[in-house]
């Protein structure tokens, strides 16, 4: 563990760690805001945020505004990177395949498989440095966009114990049905379709898996919206289901950074009142 990046913030710290991930094959990097509580040793719950596709640790950090939430709520921020690194990793030309773009699963195909695993590396290693390295206590919740609010949906669905909330903003939550998951999941786990479906919010949900608390908003004027993301495909699936559902549709915004710090208070406001 190699700290890369420090910065006072809203009176706590806005960091950047490098390390060495057993799980990925690689070295790795993630943010980490630590409050001022957290800072002189209070235990403080931990949100970690799946950024999309294209990004990596400084997009979240960097746009999103959230700092000044975390440090009044007392929670930790953690942003991972959204694949592995490095030039021994297999890539694509494509911004929507190869790193970047690691969708948070576990590829099982050649020559995926070594490394993309995003999926054991967020629910399992990273908690574990979290939990030894810095002032966390062993409540945490996920959230994310678009791609990354794909992983924040089917992480929390595929274990419900081990986060208290879920939230995103503009996520993919269908990806068995719609072009950016069809492509990656052929990529990372093969042609049989059956075993996309751990990977598949609505699929999960129809499946029984039983959610955290959620929370969406979705931006009317998303560019993605009927082609990528088709959020009524998880309306209908809890609906059928029962399971509670808080979801916003906002007019005029889009699939950018601008959305998310519009919003990212509120989803700290949710988080932090089920984290304590």
């Amino acid at each position: 563990m190699k700290r890369i990046e420090h910065h006072a913030c809203f009176g706590g710290s806005q960091e950047v760690w490098e390390h060495a991930s057993s799980t990925l094959g690689c070295s790795m990097k993630f943010g980490i805001y630590l409050p001022k509580i957290a800072i002189q040793g209070e235990r403080c719950p931990v949100l970690y945020w799946l950024s999309g596709l294209t990004c990596n640790e400084q997009n979240f950090i960097t746009k999103a505004g959230a700092q000044r939430y975390a440090d009044d709520y007392g929670l930790i921020i953690v942003t991972p990177d959204t694949s592995p690194r490095g030039d021994d990793v297999p890539n694509d030309p494509a911004y929507d395949l190869g790193q970047g773009a690691g969708f948070y699963l576990n590829a099982t195909q050649s020559p995926w498989s070594k490394h993309y695993r995003m999926y054991d590396y967020v629910v399992d290693e990273l908690p574990v440095l979290i939990e030894k390295h810095f002032a966390a206590n062993e409540k945490r919740s996920l959230s994310g966009h678009s791609m990354g609010g794909h992983g924040a949906l089917t992480l929390a669905l595929r274990n419900p114990k081990r986060y208290c909330s879920a939230s995103a903003f503009s996520p993919i939550v269908a990806p068995s049905q719609v072009p950016w998951g069809i492509k990656a999941f052929t990529a990372y786990l093969g042609e049989d379709r059956a075993s996309w479906k751990q990977y598949d919010a609505v699929a999960l949900i129809h499946a029984g898996h039983q959610p955290p608390p959620l929370l969406i908003d979705q931006g009317e004027a998303d560019e993605f919206l009927e082609s990528q993301l088709k959020p009524e495909l998880l309306q209908e699936a809890c609906r059928v289901a029962g399971y509670p559902l808080e979801f916003n549709r906002r007019a005029c915004y889009d699939h950018s950074y601008y959305f998310i710090a519009s919003l990212i208070g509120e989803h700290l406001k949710f988080h932090a009142a089920l984290l304590k």
